[in-house]
């Protein structure tokens, strides 16, 4: 990351535009280009540098729900659960990790109540048991470079 892009993060993580040109907007206000800031972007996504640029939605606030969920899947079957777990809408994104605990991925749906029930189908779907672990309190860290 060179000085710009890390100008670009700082900024952006504090908020997108919403105008009918919101990239040339925040460009503006960067000191760069609209093109050179789309350009960027698409840098620090493809190299792995940023994982995600999007909006971030409080579930809560607009009546849904979010919780992290976990699960225990032996190696053997860890492609084919994935490829299940995945097709669920409710399903925002899924990580593997090394620990016995080897899948996680976070539901986002439109009703408290609908969390259970994807728990309960992804369960039936997949033959292995889902551990719900629903936020208990919520943080935010700001990650901030210096540019």
């Amino acid at each position: 990351m060179d000085a710009t892009d890390r100008k670009i993060v700082n900024a952006l993580q504090g908020g997108f535009p919403v105008s009918e040109r919101p990239y040339a907007e925040a460009a503006t206000k960067l000191g760069i280009g609209e093109d050179d800031l789309i350009r960027r972007l698409d840098t620090l996504l493809s190299d792995g540098t940023l994982t995600r640029f999007g909006p971030m939605y409080h579930a809560e606030r607009l009546g849904g729900a979010l919780t992290l969920a976990a699960m225990r899947i032996p190696p053997q079957d860890f492609e084919r659960v994935a490829e299940t777990v995945n097709r669920f809408p409710e399903v925002a994104h899924n990580y593997a990790r090394t620990h016995d605990f080897n899948m996680w991925f976070v539901l986002a749906t439109e009703t408290p109540e609908r969390i259970t029930e994807v728990i309960g189908e992804i369960e039936r779907a997949t033959g292995y048991r889902v551990y719900n672990m629903p936020k208990l309190e919520e943080f935010y860290v700001g990650l901030r470079f210096e540019a």
